[in-house]
């Protein structure tokens, strides 16, 4: 806070860590999931990989995919860029870290919740049987909920 006779509060930009968690996130889904084991793509659940086309379209919206991701981190990046060069800044590698599993955890919810279960574009593990794929998805949603608690858990711990 700045007033008459003080000095700005130290704080660390929690936006930023917010922003590299979900840019990061989105990374590890698309790059560990889509890419390296090849569970799902973009949209394969409306158009499964059964085609060249259809594979082609699923890369296509796999880049968009990566093209978003890769503004969250950017944006996190400039943030933190930008707020290091402040006075009032103070580098905290415990709020960094909380931020960015918060942003993480809360990537793998929105993306669980939205595209996994409302829109049904694809889901986690399309490589086991049909009747297993809600148990994957449930376990992604479970891991981005572990991530979210802990990363609450650092912040509460570091205001204590």
């Amino acid at each position: 806070m700045i007033g008459r006779d003080r000095r700005p509060t130290r704080s660390f930009p929690l936006s930023a860590g917010l922003l590299l968690g979900l840019g990061l996130g989105g990374f590890f889904d698309g790059i560990v999931l889509h890419q390296l084991l090849q569970w799902h793509h973009m949209v394969s659940s409306w158009y499964p990989i059964t085609t060249i086309e259809n594979l082609e379209l699923n890369t296509f919206w796999d880049g968009v995919f990566h093209s978003g991701t890769y503004v969250f981190v950017l944006a996190g990046l400039f943030i933190l860029w930008r707020s290091g060069r402040l006075s009032h800044f103070r580098w905290s590698t415990g709020y960094l870290v909380a931020t960015m599993l918060i942003g993480f955890g809360s990537f793998n919810l929105v993306e669980g919740v939205i595209d996994h279960q409302v829109l049904g574009l694809h889901h986690v593990n399309e490589t086991v049987p049909h009747g297993e794929w809600l148990f994957w998805d449930l376990g992604f949603l479970a891991w981005g909920g572990a991530m979210v608690a802990t990363g609450v858990l650092i912040m509460r711990k570091r205001n204590g």
